[in-house]
Formats: C-alpha cells, structure tokens, sequence
C-alpha cells in the first residue's frame, strides 16, 4: 500500500517588497519545521522520495526538517507543486514510479484539497477545514502504484501541527 506524506511549508514571514515566491520562513516556521522534522526522524517518517516546490519558504522547511534526519536522498525540486490545484499535485503523484513513502513539500490550498480529495469522507474530518503550516498528513493509499492512486480511498495514518509538538505562536 502506498505511503504518502504530504507536508505544507512551515509558518513564513511576510517582508515588504518580497515577492511571494521570495518569502522566507518566519522564527515559529524554523521552529516548527525543525519540531515536524525531528518528529517524523523519531517515527521513521522518512520519504524515499521527496518532491519540494521551488519556492523559498518550502526549501527552508525541507532544508531545517531534515538537518536531523539520517542520510537522505535529495529531494527533487518541482516547479508545479507552487501554486499547485489538487488536480496538478495528483497528476505530479501519478507521474512517480514506484517510490513509497513519497513526499509532497507545497503550499495552500492545494495540499488541503489533495487531502481531502484522497481521504475517505470518515478521514477527511481530521484535516478539515484548517490545515495549518507546517501540517503534516500521512495518508495510505490503497492500489499497487501512484499511477492507480484513487481519490476517496485513502486513510489518514496521522495528522500532526507544530503546535501539537508544543511549538507556540510568536
């Protein structure tokens, strides 16, 4: 059964002038990263592969969440996961050959959507209607590959927040 960790950037900083794909982690996002990093090395949580917008906010989340891990592959940085729809992100999915767990590091609103989108209606409640940066969803799909992912089928293994591993608010 296929493994799908789907992680939204972690909390950014809104500085004038930067443009939106330029933004930078905010302090409670490098927190957080570096709780939902730490968290998923001591759950063995670890992708075998792992697909990262370009954006700056979701590299510096890839980047401090896994500065705790053990050795890892590097991840594949994929232009069309920013400002991805669900239909995109689960395209990109189906497009992968095979790597379990596989790891999705991208924005809102299409992470919330592509939740909701794979998870049964019972599952679906558990993410909705709020999922908060540097959220983190792992979902078992069934079928043998990305390619046969189905919407609607999926359970939701854990949902874990930063605030729920004691990372307060600025």
């Amino acid at each position: 059964m296929p493994r799908l960790f789907l992680l939204r950037h972690a909390k950014s900083a809104w500085p004038e002038g930067v443009a939106d794909r330029e933004r930078p982690l905010a302090p409670r996002g490098e927190r957080g990263a570096a709780a939902i990093g730490a968290y998923m090395a001591e759950n063995n949580l670890l992708p075998a592969r792992a697909l990262v917008s370009p954006a700056r906010r979701t590299l510096e989340t890839w980047d401090i969440a896994t500065r705790t891990w053990p050795a890892h592959t590097p991840p594949a940085f994929e232009a069309g996961i920013y400002e991805a729809s669900a239909d995109r992100l689960l395209e990109i999915i189906r497009a992968q050959d095979g790597h379990s767990p596989l790891m999705l590091v991208g924005h809102n609103p299409g992470m919330e959507e592509l939740a909701a989108r794979l998870l049964t209606r019972a599952h679906r409640v558990k993410v909705l209607p709020k999922y908060p940066t540097g959220a983190l969803a792992v979902i078992d799909v069934p079928g043998a590959d990305w390619a046969h992912i189905a919407t609607g089928e999926g359970t939701l293994e854990r949902f874990v927040t930063p605030r729920a591993l004691g990372v307060a608010k600025d």
